[in-house]
């Protein structure tokens, strides 16, 4: 698997764009990395940068990054809504795939010390990469902000508690302080407001937020601060959990906003913060109008919200991937401030927009030129796991049809199920569409290897030639099967749907069964060659009988 880390570093600068393209083309000069992002705000005075790549690029990137920041940025002068402390204010280091939370910190702390010695910043390491434990909060690291750096910072005579753990202990006031750290995926979000009321704005926030505020007596004259024994103030948490916010005024929009940083989604996804905001907005006579995200987010979050304001609807939730996003975009308004473009807001598909186009992303006419070329793949493997999927599609689409049926609204949950099924299936046999021409890359490639490792690569490509191919025979199995489910029990009007669904799942059974037979003649094992050819004849045989039956079925109905 490639290890892939993203870097995030925000700016204290998002007003002058040259500033801004200069430290872009910084990030763009490093081979092997990818900037996914720049989200400036004007009213923040700050720009999120977002990039992706293999560590050590990723690394090289930032500090060249980050040296730009420092010659082109003067924190002396700076002035903005959003808490910071220095020019690249922080910098946090994300595992996207194939690294450990454990492995970015320690990224984290190499990227530290090369900012602390090449270009000379005050590095303070947070959240996963902390040194020491009370420095895991940012609040904490950025306590005072910029102001209250030059208390902080001074010299040798700065305190223990004070000390960077990289860079200089005394404060250069055009460069300020940076936070490096390493963390989950943390999405930054804002809810937007029908107030302009910073005090409104900022107790909808305390009403939500994780820390949630000072706990104060009922009196309406003195509202009192409750005191522990100790003297110190108590507080009353929020409502939401892994949730940082604050009120603020966007005098660029002229509106309030709510903003969040959701910390760890699978305790607070954003929709349950959004309709968190909601009701504590109600609560105190502010409407919510509508909210933004932040730079970038991963796919699950908007497939997440999706599947939850369609449930709240009753409708099934194996609609493709776009609606369930369009669902989630106009539910919680990401589109109110400005256009939410899929593509570059959703990590993983900005990742595959930088990258080759897979064959499951071209046109029909384009996949079926391609195949009809001279070239050797994609071939007879990719088209059944392409026929497979179609299958899938067919079935799926019988059952989302089957939950609209007047007089069958107590049923929208059954068909929801089968639909979110048969949408992993053709989702599943999609991959399978590139992983075949894979399959046989591997194969090109391993013939093309040492001498003496040769065989050994040989043998190795061929066992995935024929595990590929075997997986779409799965998977189609299934689809028929779910084909056959529709056939007895959804829309009658769909039966002739289901039936060309089950028909083009068992021609893909067949036809990846022929890749398995004649990839598995190359296996110098005999008996590993006979179990793989057992394995497909036995799914070959279930193929064959569930076509049977449903045929059957199919035709009863049609009488």
């Amino acid at each position: 698997m490639q290890r892939l880390i993203e870097c995030v570093p925000n700016f204290s600068e998002g007003r002058d764009q040259s500033v801004l393209d200069a430290i872009a083309s910084a990030v763009r000069s490093v081979e092997g990395v990818t900037l996914l992002d720049v989200d400036p705000g004007k009213a923040t005075n700050r720009t999120v940068f977002t990039f992706v790549g293999e560590p050590e690029p990723v690394i090289e990137a930032a500090v060249r990054a980050a040296r730009v920041g420092a010659e082109r940025i003067d924190m002396s002068s700076h002035q903005g809504e959003h808490p910071r402390f220095g020019g690249m204010d922080v910098c946090p280091l994300v595992p996207v795939a194939g690294i450990t939370l454990e492995e970015a910190a320690e990224y984290a702390r190499q990227l530290g010390k090369r900012l602390g010695d090449e270009v000379g910043l005050s590095i303070y390491l947070y959240e996963a990469a902390a040194s020491r434990p009370e420095h895991k909060n940012l609040a904490v690291v950025r306590a005072g902000e910029y102001e209250g750096l030059a208390e902080r910072l001074k010299g040798d005579a700065t305190a223990p508690e004070h000390r960077p753990d990289f860079g200089p202990t005394k404060l250069r006031p055009e460069t300020g302080a940076t936070a490096v750290g390493a963390r989950g995926f943390l999405v930054a979000y804002n809810v937007n407001l029908n107030t302009t009321s910073t005090r409104r704005a900022n107790a909808i926030a305390f009403d939500v937020r994780e820390k949630g505020r000072v706990t104060r007596r009922p009196d309406p004259v003195t509202g009192e601060i409750v005191r522990d024994a100790e003297g110190n103030p108590t507080w009353t948490p929020g409502s939401l959990k892994a949730c940082k916010a604050i009120g603020w005024y966007i005098e660029e929009y002229g509106i309030g906003q709510i903003s969040m940083n959701l910390v760890d989604l699978d305790v607070t996804p954003i929709h349950v913060a959004f309709d968190e905001c909601r009701a504590k907005a109600d609560a105190r006579g502010v409407r919510v109008t509508g909210s933004e995200v932040v730079g970038l987010l991963p796919l699950k979050c908007l497939l997440d919200a999706g599947r939850h304001y369609l449930k709240l609807q009753q409708r099934s939730l194996g609609v493709p991937d776009a609606e369930l996003i369009k669902i989630a975009v106009r539910s919680m308004g990401l589109d109110e401030l400005s256009p939410f473009d899929p593509d570059k807001k959703i990590i993983e598909y900005a990742i595959r927009a930088s990258g080759e186009s897979p064959l499951a992303d071209l046109s029909l006419c384009a996949f079926v030129e391609t195949t009809a070329s001279e070239a050797m793949a994609p071939g007879g493997g990719s088209v059944a796991a392409l026929l497979g999927s179609l299958g899938a599609a067919l079935g799926t689409m019988v059952a989302n049809l089957s939950g609209h049926k007047r007089g069958w609204d107590a049923r929208w949950e059954e068909f929801s199920k089968v639909a979110e099924q048969g949408k992993n299936l053709h989702s599943r046999l999609l991959h399978l569409v590139d992983e075949d021409t894979r399959a046989f890359d591997r194969i090109v490639a391993a013939w093309k290897v040492d001498p003496a490792e040769k065989d050994a690569a040989v043998q190795a490509a061929t066992r995935y030639a024929i595990e590929v191919p075997l997986q779409v025979m799965q998977a189609s199995l299934e689809a028929l099967q779910l084909c056959d489910h529709m056939v007895k029990e959804g829309l009658e009007a769909s039966l002739s749907d289901a039936g060309v669904g089950a028909l083009c799942a068992r021609a893909a059974v067949r036809g990846a069964g022929l890749n398995v037979a004649i990839n598995a003649k190359d296996l110098s094992d005999s008996s590993e060659r006979s179990r793989y050819l057992e394995q497909a004849a036995g799914l070959e045989q279930q193929a064959e009988n569930a076509e049977r039956l449903l045929l059957d079925a199919l035709q009863a109905k049609l009488a």
